[in-house]
Parts: structure tokens; sequence; C-alpha cells
């Protein structure tokens, strides 16, 4: 049955890959919309856990908590066709949302203080925070590299371990004795989560809800589901109930919440190039047009939602999975999976049926989500490499943050102005990440020169050296300083051993600015001459019967292709200025 037409602002043009099923612009028959929506629906939906943790920290009763999901369900559909539709509000990509497991702590402090409204002040900068990021999130890289969003995404993780553990084993305050049942329960929910994640194929995807699922059914066998009476007198279908805005903020959760939009839009900015690149065949640099479009989508969602006790929302990566797995990036998708979230909304026997999920089992969620969180943050961490300054950096700020986690008194005995500023682990540890990068980086230039001497037998040390020492310095990814340090070796290997006139390597030069890493390689003689892209083939025996002069052309032409192959651009001209007499092969690797 075809669909009927929905003018949507045009994509850019790109080369659709071979292996999709259907691509971003094209039209799945309705059948087939119909599934792959229910599909990608389901898979957020089990994320409204989040939520539930998090009016279940904030100790809020069943009604509250039904308003809260089926306003945050609403503002999960709302970003989710937002960012379907594209154009200047708008990724244009199937860019499905969830609610953002970074706000869970924040969100729980805000709704036990104010009710559910109290999210409205959190939305209010959360909202402002994304649309004001949408122009600037390219220039914004440098200021938050992985090392320093790693941070705060960890100490996000580590504050849920403590108000998990106590709901996962049934433990109350002022006593610390573990309830079997509840022990039990969440062990199966949490056992149940790795399992299906790591062995379950298919229905890797759906390992959340099916998880809950058993937990609720483990509790119910045992006696632990209570509440059922509630869902009677419930209507098949109503209005959700919109709770009073509370617009109450400290300033410390304000810095709180604006870093965690932040880092929210960072994240936006991987996702919408991640469909990006699956979208075209030919891909060489991130649409910055549909980032900023992207990060309009959420910032606008989360605030119209959230003024009206929304759950701030972010992308959904399981859903990004599910893009894979499925080879379906039709941003008409989103749109059916958007109506599915929103007519839920509508169904409050259900969302009252979600309230009911029982503590254990909402305590091993919030397990699963404080992992999650910290392994996320530490692999951003790593992905760079590091030298004493990072180090530093990122160790004296986790160890900051832990201590007020763990000694919340010592924030006690500060000033009164200074509380926001040091009375929350999470702040306390993204404050100081961030200034101590800044601080730590004064000194470092990001551009470096060495000279060097060809006939020493630590030349090729003295290149590897280098790259990875200013790689380091510069917080470049490990997996581009490594190959960029592999093809600084390769071209001297070539520049030694080229015909054509002796050659000797003089110098190398770096410079790097968050998005590129370039490499420079001065040596005299002329400009080595690299091969065409795509050369042909000598045949065989055309080298054997040929003499010295045809082996070396052939070896000269594998060296310019490996150089082809490890580095995203190469070219070779004479120096001028304060290069001339000399010539340079430069090195371009996208970063």
């Amino acid at each position: 049955m075809p669909l009927p037409a929905l003018r949507l602002p045009a994509l850019p043009i790109r080369r659709r890959p071979p292996d999709l099923v259907y691509a971003a612009g094209e039209r799945p028959p309705l059948a087939t919309l119909l599934v792959l929506g229910a599909q990608h629906a389901a898979t957020a939906m089990a994320f409204i856990a989040y939520v539930l943790v998090t009016a279940r920290m904030a100790g809020l009763d069943r009604w509250g908590t039904q308003s809260m999901v089926a306003m945050t369900l609403l503002g999960m559909a709302l970003c989710t066709a937002l960012q379907a539709w594209g154009g200047r509000w708008g990724s244009g990509a199937l860019l499905v949302h969830m609610p953002n497991p970074f706000m869970i702590a924040f969100g729980a402090a805000l709704v036990a203080a104010h009710g559910p409204g109290g999210m409205a002040a959190a939305a209010l900068v959360y909202g402002l925070v994304a649309l004001a990021m949408a122009p600037l999130v390219r220039h914004m890289r440098a200021l938050f590299p992985p090392p320093v969003v790693g941070v705060v995404i960890c100490m996000g993780g580590m504050a849920l371990v403590s108000s998990s553990v106590r709901h996962a084993l049934g433990v109350g305050d002022g006593q610390w004795h573990v309830d079997g049942a509840s022990a039990l329960v969440a062990g199966v929910t949490l056992g149940g989560i790795v399992v299906l994640s790591v062995w379950g194929g298919r229905l890797r995807l759906m390992a959340l809800l099916l998880a809950i699922g058993a937990g609720v059914v483990l509790a119910a066998l045992l006696g632990r589901l209570e509440g059922t009476q509630a869902l009677q007198g419930v209507p098949l279908v109503a209005l959700p109930t919109v709770a009073a805005p509370v617009f109450s903020l400290d300033a410390g959760m304000m810095v709180a919440v604006a870093l965690v939009a932040i880092l929210t839009q960072l994240d936006m900015l991987g996702s919408v190039i991640m469909l990006d690149k699956m979208d075209d065949s030919d891909w060489k640099r991130a649409n910055m047009q549909a980032v900023a479009s992207g990060i309009k989508a959420n910032g606008l969602g989360d605030l119209a939602m959230g003024l009206l006790g929304g759950f701030p929302t972010c992308v959904s990566s399981a859903n990004i999975a599910l893009v894979y797995a499925t080879r379906s990036t039709a941003r008409v998708v989103g749109f059916a999976a958007a109506a599915l979230l929103a007519l839920i909304a509508f169904l409050p026997q259900l969302t009252m049926a979600l309230t009911l999920i029982p503590e254990p089992v909402l305590g091993a969620v919030g397990l699963y989500a404080a992992g999650f969180l910290m392994v996320s943050g530490m692999e951003l961490v790593a992905s760079r490499a590091m030298d004493s300054r990072a180090i530093f950096a990122v160790g004296l700020s986790l160890s900051a943050g832990l201590a007020l986690l763990q000694l919340p008194q010592l924030a006690q005995h500060a000033p009164q102005s200074l509380h926001f500023l040091v009375g929350d682990g999470f702040v306390v540890a993204g404050i100081l990440v961030i200034v101590l990068n800044l601080v730590l980086r004064i000194g470092t230039g990001q551009r470096a020169t060495q000279p060097l001497q060809a006939n020493s037998p630590q030349l090729h040390a003295d290149i590897t050296g280098f790259v990875e020492t200013r790689g380091a310095a510069w917080g470049a990814r490990r997996a581009v300083v490594q190959r960029a340090a592999l093809a600084a070796l390769e071209a001297a290997e070539a520049i030694a051993t080229s015909a054509g006139g002796p050659r000797q390597v003089t110098g190398i030069r770096g410079s790097f600015d968050e998005f590129n890493l370039d490499l420079e390689l001065l040596h005299s003689g002329a400009p080595l001459p690299l091969p065409a892209a795509t050369p042909g083939t000598p045949a065989p025996a055309s080298l054997l019967e040929g003499d010295d002069s045809a082996i070396d052309a052939a070896l000269a032409q594998m060296s310019g292709l490996l150089l082809r192959h490890l580095a995203d651009r190469v070219s070779a001209s004479a120096g001028s200025g304060a290069d001339a007499g000399q010539s340079v092969l430069r090195l371009h690797f996208e970063h």
C-alpha cells in the first residue's frame, strides 16, 4: 500500500550505499513502516525505566510518576519527529530520543524538592543551552575534548551507585539488612540485561525491556508486586495530567544541568555523523548544518515538553544500533515511532502500569545505567593519547568528585556563597576538569618542529617519538596518532630510497586543531614523486626480466600507495619561504 505524499525538506545529495534496505530519503511500504516504527518505539520505551528510577529516588507517588512518564513520552515523540522532519529544526535522520540517563540524579533532586513541576526549571536551562549551542558546536570541541567529557559522564554514573544499590537490595535509611527477595529480583533483572546484551543475538536490542519483564514476573511470583489496585478505575484513553511548573533552581543545579546539556549535544554531534556516514558511500566530513539542526530539535522538544513536567531526552544509541541491524535509515520511520510513542502517552492504563514496576527492578536498571555511564566515560578518556598534563587533569578531577560523593560533610564547611560549586561531586569534577584542561594546556603549542638527522641510527625512534609525544600533548585520538606514526615512518623510508636523485630527511613538523592532524616531512632534493591513486599493476614477468630500476620503481609505487592508504591526503611540493631549498611531503589525517 503506497504512503500518501509528505513534503519533507530536501536532504543533501548522497551516493546510496548498496547494502542499505531503505535510505534516509526513501519510503518503505506501509506494513514495513509500521513494523520498523514499532521496533524503534519499543526499544526507546525500555528506557522509560530511567524516568521511573528518578521518580522512585525522589519518592514521587504513582500519579505524579504517571504524569511525568506521559510528558516524557510526548517529549521523546516531539524530538524524534523534529529530527525526522529535517530542515532548519531537525537533522533529517532517523534519530529516536529516549530519557537522558545523565539527568537521573539531578532530576531526582528537583522532583524530590518540587514535585514533577520541578523539571520545568531544568528544562528551561537545558533547552536554552542546547539552542545556544547549535551554532557554536563546531568550536566547542576544543573546549570539551573526550577526556573532559569522559570525566563528567563517569561522575554521572558514580552518582547513581549508592541509591541504586539501596533499591536493589531493599536497604532503607538507618538499616543495613539486605532483603533476600529484593536482592533476588534485582539479580535476575540485572543478570537478564547482561545475558541478553552479550549472548542475546537479535534479542540484544530488547535486552532492557525483556529483563525488566522477567524481573516484574519474578516479583509477582514472590508477592512483591504491589499497587495493582491502582489500575482500577483508570480510563483507557485520557489526556495526560500536566504538572504546574515550578521555576526554582539553585546555582549549583543550574551549572550541573547546563553541563549535562552541553555533553548531550556533543553526543548529538557523533550521532548525526554516524547516521550521515551510514547513508553516504562518499562521506568525507561532518555535515555541520545537520548537526546544528539536530541540536535545535533536541533543545526545542525538551524545552516545550519539559515545561509541562517531561524528563530531558537524548538520542538513543540502542536505536542507532537498531538502524544498523535493520539497515534502514528511512527518516519516515521516525514519524511512525514518534506517533506510537505519542499514542502511548494518551493511554493512562499503560503509563500507570509502568509505575508499578517494583523497586528492586528499578534498582537493577539504575546499576545498569551507572555501569554504562562509567564505562562510557572511561572509554572516552582512554580514546585519546594522554601525557602527564591530561593524566593530572583527569585524575585530580575524579578524585575531587569522589571525595565529595564519599564525604559530603566537606561541603558544609565552605562559605554559603560557594555551596553551589562545592556541594555536588558532579559539579566539582566537571568544573575542575574543564579548568585544569585549559590551565595545563598553557605552553602547549598546536604546532611543533623537530630537526632530524638522516644518517642517525635513531631516525625511526625520533620520528615515532615526535608523533606520539606531540599527539599525547595535543590530546589526539590514539588510533589517529598510531596511523600517523606509521605513515611518517613509511614516508621517511620512501624519501630515503626514492629514485631520481639523493634525498635526505631533514626535519618533521606537526600541527593539530581538533579536526585535523597534519605532518610535514622536510627533505633535500626534488619533491618526492607520488603514484596515482589507482595505478596499474606491473606484470610479474616484467619485474623478473627487467633490471633493478624496474624493481625500484615498483617498490616506490607500493610505498606511495601505502602512504595514501595510511593518510587521508598526501601531497609533495618544493619548499618556499623558510623552507626554500628543501622539499615538503605533507600527510593529512582527519580527526
